[in-house]
């Protein structure tokens, strides 16, 4: 082999969303990389030509098993429905290949990426607590990730050679999805909150004062804008947050707490993104008008 040519990396998907997606564009930019992916989508027939698009564009190799997409990889990226994230585990475990790298970056309860862990160590994996801690676009495999857990080290000497944004929270496993979870009762609370106001609002006739009122109290934050850019997220990503949601009801309840804030919060999640609306870009009123609309 010539000293110029650069190894190839083989990474496996489970999960090939648009997290996946983004993760190997940018790989794809600064390695040698060769993917293979399963997704259970691709046994949904309307599903799997969208599937074989993003299989075609970005190289990889669509698996028709998990087993498949694990053949001879280094590492494995699990990045399905949070729901399905221990299943997922399971139904890899018997095929991962020895001492490859399982990161687990599905935003689940502490609680159930530990029962992952323990499937995916007894195989002879080595499992990663990864949480990923910002949207992928535009940053795809530059977003902010944490890892925690025994093999956290290791792992992040791997993805340097991916050229990833990595920080090591901890030994445990659970720490990072700890971090993301609870910061998420913040982040998607607010959304929902700003839901439940502006809509409220705009349907008594008195959102111009509303909205006055909060700039007076938090001058600082553009609430018009933010608002928009809030409902915007729930309409396009609200299903997916709803499930997230209810993970970090769990992480709560893990902890002590009842979870009321977070299952209220899936609860708005999901309603927004049932309602199927294109997400277009207008303005905060525009916005509103049309998901009062289409309630």
């Amino acid at each position: 082999m010539g000293g110029d040519e650069k190894s190839v990396v083989r990474l496996g998907f489970i999960g090939f969303g648009e997290a996946a997606q983004a993760f190997l564009g940018g790989f794809q930019t600064e390695a040698t990389v060769s993917a293979s992916a399963f997704d259970i989508k691709s046994r949904d027939p309307k599903a799997a030509e969208k599937l074989a698009s993003a299989y075609h564009a970005t190289g990889t190799k669509g698996a028709p098993t998990p087993q498949d997409a694990m053949s001879g990889t280094e590492a494995i990226f699990c990045l399905v429905t949070a729901d399905q994230a221990v299943n997922a585990a399971n139904e890899a475990a018997p095929f991962i290949p020895q001492g490859t790298f399982w990161f687990d970056g599905n935003s689940c309860s502490p609680g159930a990426k530990k029962r992952s862990a323990e499937v995916i160590d007894a195989a002879g994996g080595r499992y990663v607590d990864m949480a990923i801690m910002a949207p992928v676009y535009p940053k795809r495999h530059k977003t902010p990730v944490l890892l925690s857990g025994p093999h956290a080290k290791a792992a992040a000497d791997f993805l340097a050679s991916l050229h990833m944004n990595i920080t090591v929270v901890g030994p445990e496993i659970g720490t990072a999805s700890s971090i993301k979870m609870i910061r998420s009762v913040m982040v998607k609370g607010l959304e929902a909150l700003t839901a439940e106001c502006f809509l409220a609002a705009r349907k008594a006739g008195v959102d111009d004062r509303v909205i006055n009122s909060l700039i007076a109290s938090d001058p600082a934050m553009d609430w018009r804008n933010r608002g928009a850019y809030n409902l915007e997220r729930m309409l396009v990503h609200g299903a997916r947050r709803a499930a997230e949601m209810r993970e970090v009801a769990l992480t709560l309840q893990e902890l002590g707490f009842d979870g009321a804030m977070a299952s209220a919060t899936a609860d708005w999640q999901a309603r927004l993104a049932a309602l199927h609306l294109d997400a277009r870009a207008d303005d905060l009123i525009e916005r509103t008008d049309r998901i009062l609309a289409a309630l």
